[in-house]
């Protein structure tokens, strides 16, 4: 098919102009084509054409959590992140037994790279049970454990489905498990850490290259004894090599802290990510799990249900998207790219997905000025299409 009168959004600029999909990928990219026979043409009436969105860290969608293991839950959640605009994306764990995460594993060795009508599976991102139980989040805290080589060596045998690993980089046993992840080959995030800046330091030093949710549940300046000194956050906000995730819902980090991130650490610093449970797509006052987590929807936020703490998030990545123009003040090319190119060089998928190139996975999302999607495609094919 042919995509024409189009914005074609680009890591650092938008342009007008048509894209050409074959074969799964984009064909090329020009001023316009002439169509070929029986090519479909779509006429975007001046509409975006970006690369499809790429989500690092996604628990659930209505109802359907990634701990339920069972592929009619994980397609659902593809399908509904899809209307978002996400083509690629990371089911992620929680605090969990050893027996649980695995059948999560099992399950991902056989549902990776499957057509889910949806986005689709990049694999999974095992959010703990390695925490500090100081910054346990909507984690249950009787699971948090220190890391086991015993434990986690079985679940690095499915080391293709795996994207990356949370963990708090200060634990006993960390640095050597985080050894062990990189020399697999898996992304290594800190999170749900308390550590102090040497703590992090040495994490990096041995291979961390990424934060999870950014402010979000991680340490940040504080003295010991008179002496002021750094957390994670403060760390991974000076180190030009940490990627840093961030929830930009407004509701987790405040603008004016997403404003500051975004000026540390510009556009190939920051992955968006929803971070969404099972709430989202769901009423206000509707109720649901985060794993064994009870949470409930309130004001479009999903909360444990005592109401004491955040329970993930009910966003999509348009919403993150739009935030960062509208609350960061980010051009709508930086905005995206924190949403593609970014997370897509994150995992090691750059030379496929993330930008529009010819020759790149035709992974694609159509919105409107408002960033209302209006059509999703993977590989081409149609996921979603808003109604007329």
């Amino acid at each position: 098919m042919i995509f024409t009168n189009a914005r074609l959004v680009f890591p650092d600029r938008i342009q007008p102009g048509s894209l050409r999909v074959a074969d799964g990928r984009i064909a090329a990219l020009g001023p316009a084509f002439r169509p070929e026979a029986n090519e479909e043409v779509v006429d975007l009436r001046g509409k975006f054409l970006a690369p499809g969105f790429i989500d690092l860290h996604i628990h659930g969608a209505l109802w359907r959590d990634s701990m339920e293991a069972e592929p009619e839950a994980w397609r659902a959640i593809c399908q509904y992140h899809a209307a978002g605009g996400t083509t690629a994306l990371a089911l992620t764990t929680v605090c969990a037994t050893s027996e649980e995460i695995s059948r999560v594993l099992n399950l991902a060795d056989s549902f990776v790279g499957m057509g889910t009508g949806g986005s689709r599976l990049l694999g999974i991102h095992i959010e703990g049970p390695y925490f500090s139980p100081e910054k346990p989040g909507a984690h249950r805290t009787e699971l948090i454990r220190h890391p086991d080589p015993q434990e986690y060596g079985g679940w690095l045998e499915h080391v293709g489905s795996i994207t990356q690993m949370t963990l708090a980089p200060e634990l006993p046993g960390a640095l050597e498990l985080i050894d062990f992840l990189v020399a697999k080959g898996i992304r290594v995030s800190g999170g749900h850490s308390d550590a102090w800046d040497e703590d992090a330091a040495a994490a990096f030093a041995h291979g961390m290259r990424q934060v999870t949710h950014t402010f979000n549940c991680m340490s940040t300046a504080r003295r010991r004894g008179p002496f002021r000194v750094a957390g994670l956050l403060e760390f991974a906000m000076s180190e030009p090599e940490i990627t840093c995730e961030l929830i930009a819902d407004g509701r987790h980090v405040a603008p004016t802290l997403m404003r500051m991130l975004y000026h540390a650490k510009g556009p190939d610093g920051i992955a968006l990510v929803t971070d969404a449970a099972a709430g989202a797509g769901l009423p206000d006052g509707t109720p649901f799990q985060l794993g064994q987590i009870a949470g409930i929807v309130e004001n479009d936020v999903a909360l444990t249900a005592d109401r004491r703490a955040l329970c993930s998030s009910t966003a999509t990545m348009n919403r993150l998207v739009k935030n960062m123009v509208t609350l960061v003040g980010a051009p709508l090319s930086d905005a995206v790219r924190m949403a593609t190119l970014t997370p897509a060089r994150a995992l090691g998928i750059a030379e496929r997905k993330g930008a529009l190139f010819a020759g790149a996975d035709a992974d694609l999302v159509v919105f409107d000025d408002e960033l209302n999607v209006t059509r999703t495609f993977v590989a081409g094919q149609p996921v979603f299409a808003a109604a007329p």
